[in-house]
């Protein structure tokens, strides 16, 4: 979550213990992770919830795009030659071009 090297929680670490003392660093430690651990929950808890409340929209958009995709799909997918060659046998002959 932070994304801190070790060298840095090092740092950290011997600054709270300069500032509070060996006597309150593991309280502060621990508190420190409970609070942690609540964020995390909540966080992971929102991400559940977010997920929850738009899966369902979502798969409904899918299936709506899939339907009209295949809508517009199916009529270019069949063999369009008997009606092109159909109309090409009414068709009149190239006419020869006498210009030179």
């Amino acid at each position: 979550m932070f994304n801190l090297s070790g060298s840095e929680i090092v740092v950290i670490l011997l600054l709270a213990l300069i500032v509070l003392g060996p006597e309150k660093l593991p309280e502060a430690i621990r508190r420190f992770a409970r609070v942690y651990g609540e964020i995390r929950k909540m966080s992971t808890g929102f991400q559940s919830e977010f997920k929850t409340a738009f899966d369902e929209p979502l798969r409904e958009l899918r299936e709506t795009a899939q339907l009209t995709k295949d809508a517009v799909m199916k009529p270019l997918q069949e063999d369009p030659t008997p009606s092109v060659v159909a109309d090409a046998s009414e068709a009149d002959p190239p006419q020869k071009d006498t210009e030179t």
